[in-house]
């Protein structure tokens, strides 16, 4: 069975009303993004990065190892220079070079393997991550995504996803191995000249306001640059997708020129971004240059009052361009982290939708299927105050075949999303033998339930795996035996590899016609209880259609089926027959009760054989 999401009536419902905005940025997306608690987001990326203790445990203790090492290197040059090199040494200096040496070899290699060890556990954080957000998509209903373009929603899964990972990977362990670095800087100039650590330490407040002046800039272009990044994403997805109809209906230079504007104002946003960015390392290059400058002039005037040694200074110089580093790492993170906060926020967005649908605490499993289904004064629209269904009410006996005619966007598919409850009724009640359907688990709901839609979705895997999707422990024989019902086993033998051929995206190595036999085959596999066909046959030809009438007969041969159809010729033995207009059931009874009565029926029927009335008994000299 496929539950593929069921659209065209949402179509065409847009057609006599307005469709749900899109979000995003423009006019073509909704409003803009606004600024959000930076805080909190930092908080969650971490609860997703805490649950790798052992890995952060030993990143920390070797960021610890690996920081004390590199701030024990200026300070054994300035005791070589005071011990050794003044006193001339030669062995001394000898032993405390190579001491050097060991003592940066181990930093490097301790180095290496906190970014090792880091690495793993920030992938399988950002792993969680892509698993959350995959599986929280599987729960939103179709409103969300009515709401929203494919590409914007593919674009939170990538690009955004990929921005944290960025900073989860290298961002951790530089942060704290820079913050670390400072700490330890400071503290051993503090420990080894007060009067020069004082003149260090004198640009750190000038160089803390400017990076939190610029950051805050940076962020908000960020956040620009990823929003603009996705609305990108959506109109590629469309323009892939939809290529068929752009080029039939030459709208190629339209498309060209809205995905250069929507470009144009990626390219503003991440340039306001990157110039932003691009200041900050340039800037705390300038102040810790002018510091290094201070420290080397108050050193040598120290040094000439006896208040500092050589090697204090030697020292201090080092430390001074040391206290930069850890700086300008920090000041050049903060690019990737806004990148990422932005990123992330878009990504927690997601996951803080509230699913429409959802399981009440006691809903009953749906194991046997009778397919009695009532719908009793039904209500519903897909915006608040414009309505697409009113107070409809239908009662199919289990076996039935219930027919939906009527003009497009009358809510003939409508009626189908609230039976599979896609949708949620606004008012009234639908019943499955007895039992509201919102007491009722949605799973075994839709498994009990076969759909053929006219729009078929086919997946890039072989024609069985694609039949067997309407359900997965059948084996190949029944797959083929399912085939064979539908008649798509004749065209299926004369595919290269037969069952085992691949599908392109969509199916569409295939005709449409074909495609559609597929379809009918999948839903004959799952055997449902109650079986859906939205214009099951329309995409098939005259003889084809015969064919496959006589197996959907068969298929429906104890079932409650609901057929809609705008070839009403298709539907003359239906046990019912219900005419939709405007969203109402404005007729109902059987096709020859319908012809009677001379009505909206009466009237959709004569207009399908307007000229060849000769061929329609019925309607014949009438």
């Amino acid at each position: 069975m496929t539950m593929a999401q069921t659209r065209k009536d949402s179509r065409d419902s847009r057609r006599t009303s307005s469709a749900p905005p899109r979000r995003g940025p423009g006019s073509r997306f909704g409003p803009r993004e606004h600024a959000r608690d930076v805080g909190g987001t930092l908080l969650r990326l971490w609860s997703y990065l805490g649950r790798q203790k052992r890995a952060l445990v030993i990143t920390a203790v070797l960021v610890v190892i690996s920081s004390g090492l590199d701030v024990l290197g200026p300070y054994l040059m300035g005791r070589a220079i005071d011990s050794f090199v003044l006193g001339g040494d030669l062995a001394g200096l000898g032993r405390i070079a190579l001491l050097m040496l060991g003592v940066y070899l181990v930093s490097s290699a301790v180095s290496w393997l906190q970014t090792y060890v880091m690495a793993g556990a920030s992938q399988q954080a950002v792993t969680d991550i892509r698993n959350d957000l995959f599986a929280k998509l599987q729960t939103l209903s179709l409103r969300f995504f009515d709401q929203r373009t494919h590409g914007e929603l593919m674009s939170r899964l990538t690009n955004d996803v990929e921005a944290v990972s960025n900073v989860l990977t290298n961002g951790i362990t530089q942060l704290l191995s820079s913050t670390l670095s400072l700490v330890g800087v400071a503290a051993i100039m503090l420990v080894l000249n007060l009067r020069l650590a004082a003149v260090t330490l004198v640009t750190v407040p000038l160089m803390v306001s400017l990076s939190r002046w610029i950051a805050k800039r940076t962020r908000t272009g960020f956040r620009q640059q990823q929003t603009f990044l996705g609305d990108l994403n959506g109109i590629i997805e469309e323009a892939i997708t939809g290529h068929r109809v752009v080029l039939a209906y030459g709208r190629e230079q339209d498309v060209i020129r809205e995905f250069k504007g929507v470009n144009r104002k990626l390219r503003a946003a991440s340039t306001r971004a990157q110039i932003f960015a691009g200041a900050l390392p340039p800037v705390t290059n300038l102040v810790n240059n002018t510091g290094l400058t201070i420290v080397a002039l108050a050193g040598g005037w120290l040094a000439l009052r006896g208040l500092a040694t050589v090697g204090d200074i030697a020292s201090f110089v080092q430390y001074a361009r040391r206290f930069g580093w850890p700086l300008n790492s920090i000041a050049s993170l903060y690019n990737a982290i806004q990148s990422a906060i932005a990123g992330a926020e878009r990504v927690f967005d997601t996951l803080d939708e509230v699913p429409e649908l959802s399981d009440d605490d006691d809903a009953q499993p749906l194991a046997d299927v009778r397919g009695d289904v009532v719908f009793e004064e039904v209500c519903f629209g897909y915006e608040p105050g414009v309505p697409v269904l009113k107070n409809v009410s239908l009662h199919a006996r289990p076996g039935q075949t219930i027919a939906l005619v009527g003009p497009t966007g009358a809510g003939k598919t409508t009626i189908v999303n609230l039976l599979t409850r896609f949708y949620d009724i606004d008012h009234g009640s639908i019943r499955i033998d007895g039992v509201d359907i919102r007491r009722l688990k949605m799973d075994d709901l839709r498994r009990k339930l076969g759909i053929v839609l006219q729009d078929t979705y086919l997946f890039a895997d072989t024609v069985m795996e694609n039949i067997r999707y309407g359900r997965l422990d059948t084996t190949d024989d029944q797959v083929i035996a399912a085939a064979r019902m539908a008649n798509a086993d004749q065209f299926i033998h004369r595919l290269p590899q037969g069952y085992a051929t691949p599908l392109s995206e969509r199916g569409s190595n295939l005709s449409q016609g074909q495609r559609q036999l597929l379809a009918i085959a999948r839903a004959i596999l799952a055997d449902p209880g109650i079986l859906v066909l939205d214009e099951a046959t329309s995409s098939i030809d005259t003889r084809t259609e015969k064919t496959i009438q006589e197996a959907m007969l068969r298929l429906m041969e104890g079932r409650t089926s609901f057929v809609i159809a705008h070839r009403l010729s298709t539907i003359r033995e239906a046990d019912l027959i219900l005419v939709i207009n405007n969203g109402e059931i404005i007729e109902r009874g059987t096709h020859r009760e319908l012809l009677d009565r001379g009505g909206f029926y009466h009237n959709l029927y004569l207009a399908q054989f307007k000229g060849h009335l000769h061929l329609v008994p019925e309607l014949a000299g009438g």
